[in-house]
């Protein structure tokens, strides 16, 4: 099955964030969208804006340069895309809500969080929404289980089946869900990955007004990030992965510098443990887990592709040659940490993960509520037994009903609950 394939590759695929942005618009002055480059931002705002600012187009810059004032000039919602390239918009937009609390008049839109931020947050007048790459459910279509019924707690029985087998899963790590990738060739998106990178580290970063002056140890410091996908590897262990061999090892203040510049444009996106004010659980760890903005750039700085993920046959039998499963594992989870996220902002949730202080007890994923929450674990195998689930009983147990409900998400075929009331959920039947 290719789910690479689409009818028209340059068609706009609806995103989960079309309808939290419509939403948002109707009881709000001004919406601020932010992520990575690429992930569809412009478009999506596009989509509802009817006067736009494209301030990434030198002569627009000028012309607003020259005259701030005119970006309140259209009829609203205004599109002013690319904001940080004119930091002075953001006040300029701030004021104008200030005199006029009309729902619906602007559209923010930006890639990095410039280092000459606004004197002002804007907050309780523009309100951010956060955009990452295409799940799986907006790239495929497919959703059989809603991440909000969940969080409704009415554990609900499941019985539906998807043809998304291991290796589309796979692909969909590789290729990525940058939406303009998806048509692309193996080769292309190995260069758009790669091109993607090496913009970031010369010319985002210093736009943000965080200069590089190492861009190739920088490069050798994200490839150790990348191999550290979906674990709470230390800073520290990063480093040293980074710096195999030599003596002189970065300063932390060097390697931190990295950190936060990266974080600052979202090609980080680490995730916070989750650290409960009232349960029976205590002694946890506050490391977060390591995720890049998208799996497909984790895989091109660790120079992985699809075939040396599954191994030569993915259908065979054999256990003489898995591929790299531990590193298949992690990219995996990774994946469902994207898809998560998005379902989960727009359920007014947060997505974290759990982990006691001596690694006794963990489990992947936390989506965190006001009711409740709902544990989730990651498996890569189809068949889910006993000892997979043990940690989401033990959590059960300990949490009693603020416990929604306890979900296994795999890379198998059929959705079902299990004898222990365990909800196991193919990837690609999980939606918003």
């Amino acid at each position: 099955m290719n789910h690479r394939a689409h009818s028209d590759p340059l068609a706009y695929r609806p995103r989960v964030a079309d309808g939290d942005l419509s939403e948002l618009l109707s009881v709000l002055p001004a919406v601020s969208i932010e992520g990575p480059r690429a992930v569809g931002k412009t478009r999506t705002a596009r989509e509802q804006a009817n006067t736009i600012y494209n301030l990434d187009d030198p002569d627009t810059l000028s012309e607003v340069r020259t005259d701030p004032r005119a970006l309140l000039a259209g009829k609203p919602p205004i599109l002013i895309d690319e904001w940080q390239r004119f930091p002075s918009s953001w006040d300029l937009v701030r004021r104008a809500v200030d005199d006029d609390f009309t729902p619906g008049q602007f559209i923010l839109t930006g890639s990095a969080r410039p280092s000459d931020a606004p004197t002002h947050s804007g907050a309780g007048r523009i309100v951010t929404l956060r955009m990452w790459t295409m799940t799986l459910s907006e790239r495929w279509g497919e959703s059989a289980v809603s991440l909000n019924s969940l969080l409704g707690g009415d554990r609900a029985a499941v019985e539906a089946t998807t043809e998304v087998s291991l290796a589309d899963y796979v692909e969909a790590i590789v290729a990525g869900g940058f939406p303009g990738w998806h048509a692309a060739s193996d080769r292309t998106l190995r260069l758009l990955a790669e091109s993607y990178l090496h913009r970031i580290v010369e010319h985002e970063l210093p736009l943000a007004g965080r200069s590089v002056r190492n861009p190739a140890a920088l490069r050798r410091w994200l490839e150790a990030y990348a191999a550290a996908v979906s674990t709470t590897a230390s800073y520290e262990s990063i480093r040293d992965a980074a710096t195999a061999g030599e003596h002189a090892k970065p300063a932390k203040t060097t390697t931190t510098a990295y950190r936060d510049a990266l974080e600052a444009t979202w090609v980080l996106e680490p995730l916070a443990a989750w650290l409960p004010s009232r349960s029976h659980l205590s002694r946890l760890k506050r490391s977060p887990k390591h995720h890049l903005a998208d799996t497909a750039l984790a895989a091109r700085l660790l120079g992985v592709t699809g075939e040396a993920l599954l191994g030569a046959d993915p259908t065979a039998g054999s256990n003489s040659n898995q591929g790299d499963r531990p590193l298949l594992e992690r990219l995996f989870e990774s994946l469902i940490t994207r898809d998560l996220r998005v379902y989960a902002q727009s359920c007014d949730a947060r997505v974290c993960h759990l982990r006691s202080w001596n690694d006794a007890r963990e489990v992947d994923l936390m989506v965190v509520h006001d009711r409740g929450v709902v544990a989730i674990e990651v498996k890569l195998a189809a068949d889910i037994r006993p000892r997979d689930t043990r940690h989401l009983k033990w959590l059960r147990d300990r949490l009693g009903p603020a416990l929604l409900d306890a979900v296994v998400i795999t890379a198998g075929r059929s959705a079902y609950r299990d004898a222990d009331d365990i909800l196991v959920v193919p990837a690609a039947l999980l939606g918003p």
